[in-house]
């Protein structure tokens, strides 16, 4: 029986659905697709830079948890019913945790905190349980894990029992000891410190999960779009809006996808590469700037939409412009981890959205829009026919 329940839950390596992405990893997926809808819209309700900053650190969370739980399910078997049950009580406590997300820094900030605390260390808890009887290495692994992750779950609980200020500052630390652990080998007296060679992962399925999750993002994005341009009036100005706002979201696609997902996809899987050290720095760290840079274009897409004429006020542009410099960003970080420069024409980009500052109060909201899209195309056509074939998939 024992044997059953906990060594069979692992993946079986080396064979034909090593690092496929199950079903029930899709369907974990869908809450927090709420939880980025919810995101959005608190950042469109709260766009002052208190709010910027309260709705970057629910962000920051919602990803860690996210990733975290990506990392458990490329060791785990999805298959195996015990799997499910766990990604099951996780999609429950994820629900509650998006949920709290309008009122994460008002009534609801003790639930918010307790959501997180129960998926981080629950789940951390539960792969202990799995691999202590057959694993040394993971088990230690993992008891450091759950060491950082208790640590910062005090913080975060004492967060959601604070008021105001106190709450931001205690959770900005509770975050800091978050994102600190990998990048420290989740050092624990007493427990030593983990190594990337310890992080023994399938780069296919890293990178296949966190590719599905930015799909999942920029479907958001055009959900919030088409709501938005429903529920108006069709005219030749919000028509405009319309497809500035899809050529947007697909532009940000060929960015991504076009090149660098695949052209990193196939460096993880590949012998030389350390496979543990790259989903860190390449998926766990870089995508939070790629899927943040989604949101807030999101968000800023819902401003155009709304307010196609006039004047682009400093919250729309600041979302028109913002949004697709984090993304650039993001995208110039993860595509180094696989390639030996940086990509120029993503550099040029981030120059051109700069140019665009301080023409953003003369510029209406449609032509801002216009323009920070017509960056994007730039880049991936400049990407496209640079690269050229060679680096097609």
């Amino acid at each position: 029986m024992a044997p059953f329940l906990r060594g069979d839950l692992m993946r079986r390596r080396g064979g034909h659905e090593d690092g496929k992405v199950d079903f029930v990893e899709l369907f974990f997926d869908l809450v927090f697709v709420f939880a980025i809808t919810q995101l959005s819209h608190s950042l469109l309700a709260h766009f002052t830079p208190l709010g910027v900053l309260e709705t970057a650190i629910l962000f920051m969370a919602v990803w860690w948890v996210w990733i975290y739980t990506a990392w458990i399910t490329n060791w785990l078997d999805p298959h195996r019913t015990a799997v499910r049950l766990m990604l099951f009580a996780l999609m429950l406590a994820g629900l509650f945790l998006s949920t709290s997300i309008p009122g994460a820094f008002g009534a609801k900030g003790l639930v918010f905190a307790a959501a997180f605390v129960a998926m981080q260390v629950g789940r951390t808890l539960f792969m202990l349980w799995t691999v202590s009887a057959h694993d040394p290495g993971l088990t230690r692994n993992f008891q450091r894990i759950a060491a950082w992750l208790a640590t910062s779950g005090l913080l975060w609980l004492a967060g959601g029992w604070a008021q105001g200020e106190a709450r931001v500052v205690l959770w900005i630390a509770a975050l800091a000891i978050e994102y600190a652990g990998p990048a420290c080998g989740f050092a624990t007296p007493g427990l030593g410190r983990s190594t990337t060679a310890d992080w023994r992962i399938s780069g296919a399925h890293m990178a296949e999960r966190c590719g599905l999750f930015v799909i999942l993002s920029l479907g958001e994005s055009i959900l919030v779009s088409g709501a938005t341009f429903a529920g108006q009036a069709w005219t030749p100005v919000s028509v405009a809006a319309f497809l500035v706002a899809f050529l947007g979201a697909v532009a940000m696609w060929w960015v991504y996808f076009h090149i660098g997902a695949e052209r990193t996809s196939r460096h993880i899987q590949s012998e030389t590469a350390d496979v543990g050290r790259l989903a860190r720095y390449a998926y766990t760290y870089m995508h939070l700037p790629i899927v943040a840079g989604i949101v807030v274009t999101a968000a800023g897409d819902e401003f155009l939409l709304a307010h196609p004429g006039g004047h682009a006020g400093p919250a729309t542009a600041a979302a028109i412009l913002g949004g697709p410099a984090l993304f650039v960003l993001g995208n110039i970080a993860f595509k180094r981890a696989s390639a030996d420069h940086l990509p120029l024409s993503h550099i040029v980009g981030l120059v051109l959205l700069g140019l665009l500052v301080p023409f953003a109060a003369a510029l209406g909201p449609l032509a801002l829009s216009a323009a920070a899209t017509g960056v994007l195309i730039v880049i991936a056509a400049w990407e496209h026919l640079s690269l050229g074939a060679s680096a097609e998939p």
